[in-house]
C-alpha cells in the first residue's frame, strides 16, 4: 500500500511538473508567434488608416479613420502592373527551370552506379561555401551577353545547392534501387523511368523545391539592381525597394498633389500598400502547398 501511494504521489508530481512546462511553453510560443504576426497586422491596418494617426503612434491595435486611398493610388499606377507582370514571368519560368534541373542532378546524383559520384559532390558542396564573387560572376554574365535580359534573372541561380541536397536524400531514402532494376528487366530506359516513375512519385519534394524558389524568385531584387537597367525589366520587389529605400512614388501616384506636406501623407499609406500588394499571392499561395511542404521536408531532410 505504502509503495502504490509512493507511484500515485511521483504521478501527482510529474502532472504537476507537465503542467508547467505546457503552460510556461504556451506563453513563450505564443510571444514568438506574436513578435512574428504582429508587424504583418501592423502593416495591414497602417496601409488602411490616416497616416498621421500612424505616424504620431495612435494605431497600433486597429485601423482608425479607415481610407483605401493608397490601394487606389497603388493600382492606378502602370509601374506596378508592370513590376507584377515581371515577376510573374520571372517566378514561373524561374522555377520551372530550377525544379527541372534540380530534379535531374539531384536524381542523378542518388545513383548508386554513378561513376564519381563522391566527387562530382565535393565540387558541388564547394560552390556552397565559396563563391567567385559579385564582380566575377557580374563579369561572367556580361560575357554571356545576358545583362539587361530576363535570363540573368533566371541561368545565375539556376540550381541552389541546399535544395539539390535536400532532393537528393529524398531519392536515395524514397526510391528504392530494385524499382530501377524491375524497370530495366521490362525494357525501361533510364530517362523514361525518371519521368514515368520516378517524378510521379515525388510529388511531395517537388512541391518543397517549387515553394523554396517561388518564394526566393517572387522575393529577389538584387540579381535585378545589379543586372538590370531597363526600367521596362524591373520586377515587383525592385520597384517597391525604390519606394521603400529611395522614396520615389511615380508621377500616377502623385499627379493629383500639388505641394509636399500632401504628397507626404499619401506616401505613407502607399509605402504600406505596397508591402501588403507585394507579399498577397505568397500569402495566398502557402496554405495549398503546406502538407506538401511539411511532408517533403522530413522525408527529403538530410540525415546523420
Amino acid at each position: 500500500m505504502s509503495k502504490q501511494k509512493k507511484n500515485n504521489r511521483a504521478k501527482e508530481i510529474k502532472s504537476r511538473e507537465d503542467k508547467i512546462f505546457d503552460t510556461i511553453n504556451f506563453i513563450f510560443l505564443t510571444l514568438i508567434c506574436l513578435a512574428v504576426l504582429y508587424p504583418l497586422y501592423f502593416v495591414v491596418i497602417a496601409s488602411i488608416s490616416n497616416p498621421d494617426l500612424v505616424y504620431n503612434g495612435s494605431v497600433w491595435l486597429l485601423p482608425k479613420e479607415i481610407t483605401f486611398e493608397g490601394y487606389k493610388r497603388i493600382f492606378s499606377d502602370p509601374k506596378i502592373w508592370l513590376g507584377y507582370k515581371n515577376t510573374i514571368i520571372y517566378t514561373v519560368l524561374g522555377t520551372a527551370v530550377q525544379v527541372s534541373l534540380t530534379l535531374m542532378a539531384a536524381y542523378a546524383l542518388s545513383r548508386k552506379d554513378l561513376y564519381g559520384k563522391s566527387f562530382f559532390m565535393l565540387l558541388i558542396l564547394f560552390t556552397m561555401f565559396f563563391s567567385g564573387g559579385l564582380i566575377p560572376t557580374y563579369l561572367v554574365v556580361k560575357q554571356l551577353g545576358m545583362l539587361n535580359t530576363i535570363w540573368a534573372m533566371i541561368i545565375p541561380k539556376a540550381i541552389a545547392v541546399w535544395n539539390l541536397i535536400v532532393a537528393r536524400s529524398f531519392f536515395e531514402s524514397s526510391i528504392p534501387n530494385e524499382l530501377l532494376e524491375a524497370g530495366k528487366i521490362d525494357g525501361c530506359s533510364n530517362t523514361k523511368f525518371f519521368l514515368k516513375i520516378v517524378l510521379p512519385l515525388s510529388k511531395p519534394i517537388i512541391a518543397v523545391l517549387v515553394l523554396f524558389y517561388a518564394v526566393g524568385n517572387w522575393n529577389s531584387y538584387f540579381d535585378a539592381l545589379i543586372y538590370l537597367n531597363d526600367e521596362s525589366l524591373y520586377p515587383l520587389q525592385l520597384i517597391l525597394r525604390n519606394i521603400l529605400i529611395q522614396n520615389q512614388m511615380s508621377v500616377q501616384m502623385m499627379s493629383d498633389l500639388d505641394n509636399l506636406a500632401a504628397q507626404q501623407h499619401v506616401g505613407e499609406i502607399i509605402k504600406y500598400g505596397v508591402i501588403i500588394v507585394a507579399a498577397l499571392p505568397l500569402l495566398i499561395l502557402y496554405p495549398f502547398v503546406q502538407k506538401y511542404f511539411v511532408k517533403g521536408v522530413l522525408i527529403g531532410g538530410v540525415k546523420g
